[in-house]
């Protein structure tokens, strides 16, 4: 706890010391589209090397794009801080969860080929998870007590979280342990294979009852294997990453570029920072984590953004309607269900989070949609006023990057009045 104390106090001194901002300060809002000044970027740009000078990240990289155009791009550290290897423009980074949005964007363009309709039953895709049952309660031997699901989880449910999945590790339930006893995302198998497990267990609460995030994303790129005929990975190569000159984008590292590929560190309060081995991501894997599987970088991912505030277009190539992309962004949950408990101020799109409230959501504007991945890196797309902001880190403490994701936001929209 006093950790994230001495953090937040950094965070304010930060604020208060290199800008100027004062503790009543509000959300950044003119009459006309909002600019980001030169002077919050420099703050941006001392901010984040601080993170590097005090040893609480390897390194971190930074980009803001607004009106057409690149206005900040750093790389602050290093890549492979054992070798002093520095960050570069080339850094290879693991993004987790930002292959969230990925997925999401390949299922919906299946959507705008009329492949399926968002409140289709998932089971008329995926016949292994007709007549699902819902924990309802402890049972003995770790089995929980169930009764039926209420309704068939839909396309739409599973694009926000509300399907009644789980992840077998974010929370505590029998239905979690039975998640982590059946390997439910078992590198060694593939997406297929998940499939016909979950449709074996019951699912954590009734579908559509609240929000929790969940291996829906998984079943999302199975859905497109299904819908499409082809392999996840091929799917993607052959309808996103090319189409979009993703160049470095993919499921693993080849052997070629591997030494592009950033080191994820794990704090130690003795020893400093701890390398985790970059080996699963330097071979073609088994299982295509349509939620996570991604390696990216940050020229790679802003193209994806771009195309997204772009309403799904770029370059002359259109992968969306824009229609698609304005209901992808605009909440989708189900009426009275909230947000992430975590992400105060957000509601939730398909495969990706939408502010309603900037102040809580650490004064980013409304309609901000964005996702983060699990070592750190994040995307910002703010349509209102034509930015995209991306971060790039390798960091096991997800804790210590919501602070990072905090400062940022804070630097760059709180207001200074």
């Amino acid at each position: 706890m006093s950790t994230r104390v001495d953090r937040l106090t950094g965070l304010s001194w930060i604020l208060a010391v290199l800008f100027g901002v004062g503790s009543s300060a509000g959300y950044a809002q003119e009459a006309e589209a909002y600019r980001i000044s030169e002077p919050r970027l420099q703050t941006l740009a001392q901010a984040m090397q601080a993170q590097v000078t005090g040893k609480q990240l390897a390194g971190i990289a930074t980009l803001v794009w607004q009106d057409g155009e690149v206005v900040h791009r750093q790389q602050s550290g290093y890549q492979n801080l054992e070798e002093k290897k520095p960050l570069t423009k080339e850094t290879i980074y693991k993004i987790f969860s930002l292959t969230k949005p990925i997925t999401g964007t390949a299922l919906l363009m299946l959507y705008d080929e009329g492949k399926f309709q968002l409140d289709a039953p998932v089971e008329q895709y995926l016949p292994e998870l007709q007549s699902l049952r819902v924990a309802v309660a402890d049972g003995p031997d770790g089995q929980p007590e169930t009764e039926a699901a209420d309704h068939p989880v839909t396309i739409r449910e599973l694009m926000t979280h509300t399907a009644g999945l789980t992840y077998g590790r974010f929370s505590e339930s029998q239905v979690d342990s039975l998640y982590a006893r059946e390997g439910i995302q078992n590198i060694d198998t593939s997406l297929a294979d998940m499939i016909a497990k979950l449709g074996k267990l019951p699912l954590r609460q009734q579908p559509g009852s609240q929000w929790h995030y969940s291996v829906a994303v998984d079943v999302q790129a199975r859905l497109v294997e299904v819908l499409s005929g082809m392999a996840f990975d091929e799917y993607l190569q052959e309808r996103i990453f090319t189409p979009l000159n993703m160049i470095d984008t993919g499921f693993y590292v080849p052997q070629d570029k591997q030494g592009r590929l950033a080191v994820s560190y794990t704090p130690d309060p003795e020893k400093g920072l701890q390398p985790f081995s970059n080996q699963p991501w330097l071979s073609k894997p088994t299982f295509l984590n349509g939620g996570g599987g991604l390696v990216s970088t940050m020229d790679d991912y802003l193209r994806f953004a771009r195309m997204l505030l772009n309403e799904g277009e770029l370059d002359g190539v259109r992968l969306l309607k824009a229609e698609t992309v304005r209901m992808m962004r605009s909440n989708q949950l189900p009426e009275g269900v909230a947000g992430p408990d975590w992400a105060p101020g957000n509601l939730f799109g398909l495969n990706v989070a939408v502010v309603t409230e900037p102040e809580p959501a650490g004064f980013l504007p409304e309609d901000v949609y964005w996702w983060w991945g699990f070592h750190g890196p994040w995307m910002w797309v703010d349509p209102a006023n034509q930015i995209i902001v991306l971060g790039m880190m390798q960091n096991t403490d997800y804790r210590h990057s919501r602070v990072v994701h905090g400062t940022v936001s804070q630097i760059l929209y709180r207001s200074a009045n």
